[in-house]
């Protein structure tokens, strides 16, 4: 009995690291959709399982979404603390007032830490909401006196930065969304990576190679089952005309490139992969056929995420 308690005891131990990294990422969805309610705009918490360092991907809804993650026991702090502490860094896709909202409103309570973008998106903050005639400058560049609680952080599409009181990475990639340059952000943990697309359309509608480019370079890391999950928009139902979709997708157009994705990957890799669908836009009965759509369009069996505000996804 004693050597069998032993070698159990063995066991556990030698399994030990296999259960802390059987999961990768925590991914917290603040605010899940695109559109009219302000109260659920496009912003996700992640942070490497097993730590609180988070970052903030987008930042359309904060305090609204942070309260609704206690309400679920996500988190047992106080809200004020969550987006003190717990947040060390934003992400901002784009300037649209739907992905950043958030950040602007909380930031009179928030505390230091950077805002990482592309360069004409961190212009925008700089001329159009950090100033003293919108808001006030809580940054630390732009129109004097300049409060510095902020630090713009220019990513480049070409490097790899260390995210700043974390043990991620992030690189990012340009999207094209209508007549602006959105951003992807390719987020490294450990050995595990994780995607996440800001407002896109199709490569087709959009007269781009954006997104082929990027499946380009997440292909190598699908096959070696590195990739963890693609975040992605899918805003319209496929009733949207093509020249109403102002840099967006529907269901048609999300499976078409993942068909793109597929040339590059093989279609077996891409059985059962997490591809979580984002900036939905209301009103319900559009959501509602969002999600009947590409379900049935779902040719290659990825495992299709619907997050809910509040509601942690463990990857």
């Amino acid at each position: 009995m004693k050597y069998q308690f032993k070698a159990s005891l063995s066991l556990i131990i030698l399994l030990l690291p296999c259960f802390a990294f059987s999961q990768n990422f925590k991914i917290v969805p603040l605010g899940i959709k695109g559109g009219i309610d302000e109260s659920n705009l496009s912003a996700y918490m992640v942070a490497g399982t097993g730590t609180d360092n988070y970052i903030c991907l987008d930042a359309g809804t904060l305090y609204y979404g942070i309260e609704k993650a206690i309400s679920n026991k996500v988190f047992s702090i106080p809200a004020e603390q969550v987006l003190r502490k717990y947040i060390k860094g934003y992400f901002i896709s784009h300037a649209h007032l739907d992905h950043v909202s958030g950040l602007i409103i909380n930031s009179p309570d928030d505390t230091v830490k950077n805002i990482y973008a592309l360069a004409s998106c961190i212009e925008t903050i700089k001329t159009h909401y950090f100033t003293w005639e919108s808001w006030a400058n809580f940054a630390n560049e732009g129109e004097k006196p300049a409060l510095s609680k902020y630090h713009y952080k220019v990513l480049k599409p070409d490097s790899i930065a260390q995210i700043q009181n974390t043990d991620m990475t992030v690189q990012a990639f340009p999207l094209s969304h209508s007549n602006l340059t959105s951003a992807a952000f390719l987020i490294r943990s450990n050995d595990a990576y994780l995607l996440y697309l800001g407002d896109t359309g199709p490569d087709e509608v959009e007269k781009s190679t954006n997104l082929h480019n990027l499946w380009q370079a997440i292909a190598p890391l699908i096959k070696n089952k590195k990739l963890k999950a693609v975040m992605i928009e899918t805003s319209f139902p496929d009733e949207q005309p093509d020249k109403t979709l102002f840099g967006h997708l529907t269901p048609h157009w999300l499976m078409k490139e993942m068909d793109v994705l597929a040339l590059l990957t093989g279609k077996e890799a891409l059985n059962g992969f997490n591809l979580i669908i984002t900036h939905v836009k209301p009103p319900q009965v559009n959501i509602d056929k969002i999600k009947v759509q590409l379900k049935v369009e779902n040719g290659l069996h990825l495992n299709l995420i619907f997050p809910e505000q509040g509601v942690a996804i463990e990857l």
